[in-house]
This record gives C-alpha cells, sequence and structure tokens, in this order.
C-alpha cells in the first residue's frame, strides 16, 4: 500500500499503511483512519495489545482475554524481569516499610524537596555495580537518556551512535541538535572510518554511543574493543546497559563486567524496569559529571523523584543480586536450555543475555500467529513495524530465572506448532533476517 492508495479495508492494510495514508492528512482525520484500523483488529481478534495481567509479574500470571474477558493463566515470555524479582520477599517487605516510613512519594523534584537519605542511598549502590564514582537517579529510563544527551551534549561536539540505538536516545540527539551520525550495527570498521575523518577537525568532544545489551537482537556490543577504539581517538563513550544489568557479568554489574571493563566505562545509563521489575533510570560516571548532570539534565531538574516506595525495592534488588547469586545462574541455564531446544528445532540462535529473538518469515501471518501463542497460553511479544523496519519484525522472548525446564518446554512445543506451516517455505533474503532453516 503506498501514500496515496485509499483506505479501502480488509487484511492488507497494516499499521506501515495507515502511517503513509495518513503522514499528510489532518488530525481528526488521521485519527478517524486508525480507529478504523483498530476497529478491524478487534473485529478479526489481533488487538493483543494493552493485555489486562490481573496477578503479579511471575513465570505465570493470570491475564484477561481482550475478546471474551475471561481470564486464565498463561506462561510469562514476554516481561524483563529476568530476576523474578517483582514478587521477591525481601522486594516486598521493604517496600511496604518504606510506604510506612516515607508515604506513598515526595511531591516534589529532587533539587528540591524530592530526595531522600534512600534516594542517596541508592545513587552511591548503582555507582558501586557500575565501577563509577557517583550516579543519579530519574524517573524513568526514557528520561534518563533524554537528560544525559541533552544535559551533556552540545552543538560543537558530534556524536557517533550504533544504528540499533533504542528510540530515546534518538530522541535526546533530536531534542539537543547535536550532529549525531549512524554507523552500522556493531560495525566497528566503519565507526573507525568516521573517527578517521573527524580527527583533526575543529570541534568539541566526540561521543560514541551504543547499548550494552540491544533489546530487539539481545546480542551485545563489543565494549572491549569500543574501549580501545575510544580511547586512541579520545571519544567519550557512553553505555545503554538497561538489558545487561542484572544479567551479565560475574556478579551481574552488567555488560562491561562481562567484557572486563567495567572501571573503564565512563559513561553508563541503565533502567529500574528490566531486572529490577519497577521503573526509573539511572546515569553512572565521574562526580563532576554526574554533579553537572544534576543541573543541566531538564528530566532531572523538572521531573518528580522516584516515589521512595520504589527506591526501596530497587535497594531490596540489590541485596538480592548480591546475596542470591544463584538467580543468575538459573537465568544462564534457562537461556541455554531454551536455546539448545530452538535449535534442535532448526532456529539459528545463540543468545548472549535473557533475550531470544525469532524474526517472523515469510508467509507467516504475524497476527495470526500471536493469536495462536495467545490461545496456548504463551505469552510472548510481538514486535511489528514501526519498532522495527518491516522485514524485520519479530517475536521477542524474554527469558527469567524463575521459569522452570516444563515452562521452557512448552514455550518451544508451541512455536514448533505455530512455525510448522511455514518451514517448508524458502528462507527470505538476507534483508528478512530469516533464522529458521527450511526443513
Amino acid at each position: 500500500m503506498t501514500g496515496d492508495q485509499e483506505y479501502q479495508g480488509g487484511e492488507n492494510f497494516d499499521l506501515r499503511g495507515m502511517l503513509l495514508r495518513g503522514r499528510h492528512m489532518r488530525l481528526s482525520d488521521r485519527t478517524e483512519l486508525f480507529g478504523v484500523f483498530l476497529g478491524e483488529l478487534e473485529q478479526n481478534k489481533e488487538m493483543l495489545c494493552l493485555r489486562c495481567i490481573t496477578s503479579a509479574a511471575d513465570r505465570e500470571v493470570d491475564v484477561a482475554d481482550p475478546d471474551t474477558g475471561e481470564t486464565r493463566p498463561m506462561l510469562m515470555f514476554g516481561s524483563n524481569n529476568y530476576l523474578g524479582l517483582a514478587t521477591h520477599p525481601h522486594l516486598r517487605e521493604r517496600a511496604l516499610k518504606a510506604l510506612h516510613q516515607y508515604g506513598a512519594g515526595v511531591g516534589g523534584p529532587p533539587l528540591l524537596n524530592g530526595y531522600t537519605a534512600l534516594h542517596r542511598e541508592l545513587e552511591q549502590r548503582i555507582a558501586r555495580l557500575k565501577g563509577a564514582e557517583d550516579a543519579l537517579i530519574f524517573s524513568s529510563g526514557y528520561a534518563a537518556n533524554v537528560g544525559l544527551v541533552t544535559g551533556l551534549m552540545q552543538k560543537h561536539d558530534v556524536v557517533f551512535y550504533d544504528a540499533y540505538s533504542h528510540a530515546s536516545f534518538c530522541d535526546g540527539l533530536k531534542l539537543a541538535g547535536v550532529p549525531a551520525r549512524q554507523f552500522a550495527h556493531n560495525d566497528l570498521a566503519q565507526l573507525k572510518r568516521m573517527l578517521d575523518a573527524q580527527r583533526g577537525l575543529d570541534g568539541g568532544d566526540i561521543y560514541v554511543a551504543v547499548e550494552g545489551v540491544y533489546s530487539m537482537d539481545g546480542d551485545l556490543a563489543p565494549l572491549d574493543e569500543l574501549v580501545e577504539l575510544c580511547k586512541a581517538y579520545g571519544a567519550i563513550l557512553v553505555v545503554d546497559d538497561a538489558h545487561g544489568t542484572g544479567v551479565l557479568g560475574a556478579h551481574g554489574s552488567g555488560t562491561a563486567e562481562h567484557f572486563g571493563v567495567e572501571s573503564r566505562i565512563p559513561i553508563s545509563m541503565g533502567t529500574f524496569s528490566k531486572t529490577f521489575a519497577v521503573t526509573g533510570g539511572f546515569i553512572a560516571g565521574s562526580k563532576p559529571i554526574i554533579d553537572y548532570l544534576r543541573f543541566f539534565a531538564r528530566s532531572y531538574m523538572f521531573s518528580a523523584s522516584l516515589s521512595p516506595v520504589c527506591v526501596a525495592t530497587i535497594l531490596a534488588g540489590l541485596d538480592v543480586l548480591e546475596q542470591e547469586p544463584e538467580r543468575l545462574w538459573h537465568l544462564r541455564q534457562n537461556v541455554a536450555y531454551a536455546a539448545s531446544c530452538l535449535r534442535r528445532l532448526g532456529f539459528d540462535v545463540n543468545p548472549r543475555a535473557a533475550i531470544i529473538p525469532l524474526h517472523v518469515p515469510k508467509g507467516m501471518d504475524m497476527r495470526k500467529a500471536s493469536r495462536e501463542f495467545h490461545e496456548h497460553g504463551i505469552f510472548v511479544n510481538s514486535v511489528e513495524y514501526p519498532a522495527v523496519p518491516v522485514a524485520q519484525q519479530r517475536f521477542r522472548i524474554s527469558i527469567m530465572a524463575t521459569h522452570t525446564g516444563a515452562d521452557i518446554d512448552r514455550l518451544v512445543e508451541v512455536i514448533r506448532d505455530v512455525w510448522t506451516p511455514v518451514r517448508s517455505l524458502p528462507a527470505p533474503g538476507a534483508d528478512g533476517k530469516e533464522h529458521l532453516h527450511a526443513a
């Protein structure tokens, strides 16, 4: 469907087509068109966004069916609650204690009245976890990334960033108006050429921005090589370790610890919405950088602080990370087991963290497949355009430490059944990135 075609309804109308068609529409027409699009999804029982979960976040959750309203248990393979901390007794106990002591919230931003002893303790412990001098915490990971970019980077600087960088970082670049150039995903040869071209030019600082673990593919940035490359060119390395913190490294410190460079990352960013199962974000770095950001990161200055309940919960999560290292072991065993089962089915998967993507092959109706997963009691995330390019749509599986072997066996069984109708189709070209070998 092209941008100048009228919408006629029917199964060929996808979100990409709707966006193209609505690009030049007035707001009222655009929202009306989108309403028709949502209506067709509901009519075809394909509206699996915003599923209502009626139980605590765990390896199994109760989900209200969006069509029937009936609530039933489902195995959760779509959560970033990697260590299963959301229901841990210690976290619940600390949260209740903080609620009784501090109340529900602080009612203001940190520089004015939203800073408690708990907030400072969390900053210090995050700094230790990341091998940094200091840290500051934000109301969300999105706010942390936007605050980092707009607070530090200026129009005479230049930023080289990985093509798979998170939307929050890219939005920060737009707000800051800083010159930025994208390099192909994990292509250090291209990055080196870009750094070579920048050498000797008048200007400010050079930043290189990557993610420790990339959320859509689950692969890692080669931080050991990047540290050396940035050192050679005098560039400042910025690492978004949202999906690596609490997952990788001998002590769960993250991707930098995994590569043995935890003391060599100038600026590290992360969130509390993955392993720690709540909300919020952080930036860790040198004390001068952190002090500067407290006053120049607008998303920090003008946002209310995390509630003490949330902060206490994260602190309890750090306790568990230190006191129950077996959770990391269980997570890694589960990831390895799931990957081995999928490889036996013919999938080419080699997860480095806790994310396993299954790219949608040609011939598969993604929304129909999503419904099949749902009806078989498996909760997975379907990642459609525009979150990823059309040719790279995928199902994203997230593994937790608390999953059992039987849970993973059931997941793999359902994947086999969902994929069976397309197994004999020829594999698409490189642009499709299909990872299932034809049977």
